[in-house]
């Protein structure tokens, strides 16, 4: 990153804009114990953003201005399991560590922001998880909507349960 954002500096005499885009998916239930898996993740998902941010923020802050975008996943607000729980905690991890920057960052005049991403989630889960639970997966998940889905699944269920499910 530090090669990276160095290039760009001696490109253009100046770092605008970082946008800090890592991420791996490896799926599998928290009782599987990957914690290789788990250690990569963390690896990707959280450290590479952190060293994005270390390699560019010393050329925003000299400039007194920049724009730092980092790219999560609707998983980060909404959890699926099992298999997501690792990955889940990661894109939550890039949430909360855009918003402390932007809290951090603002007064120096540079700006942090998050995008958080949807597609191919499906395909991503499906493929990892087999065909059958890919078309459950994307009937609870529809549109990437947090939240929307969780409340009809709920009533469902209690109605199925006969406890009721009004909306």
């Amino acid at each position: 990153m530090e090669a990276l954002i160095q290039g760009a500096f001696d490109g253009f005499g100046r770092v605008d804009v970082l946008l800090n885009n890592a991420g791996i998916m490896p799926i599998a239930p928290i009782e599987a114990l990957k914690v290789d898996e788990w250690d990569r993740q963390i690896d990707v998902n959280i450290k590479g953003l952190l060293y994005g941010v270390a390699a560019a923020l010393p050329h925003m802050q000299k400039q007194k201005s920049g724009h730092i975008i980092n790219i999560a996943s609707v998983f980060g607000i909404k959890m699926f399991a099992p298999g997501g729980v690792v990955y889940c905690s990661t894109k939550a991890a890039v949430r909360a560590l855009t918003e402390g920057l932007r809290m951090e960052l603002h007064s120096q005049n540079i700006r942090c922001t998050m995008i958080s991403t949807w597609r191919d989630c499906h395909r991503i889960v499906g493929e990892q998880l087999g065909r059958s639970d890919q078309k459950e997966f994307a009937r609870v998940h529809e549109n990437g909507r947090p939240g929307q889905h969780d409340c009809e699944s709920d009533r469902l269920r209690n109605r199925a349960a006969g406890r009721g499910g009004s909306r």
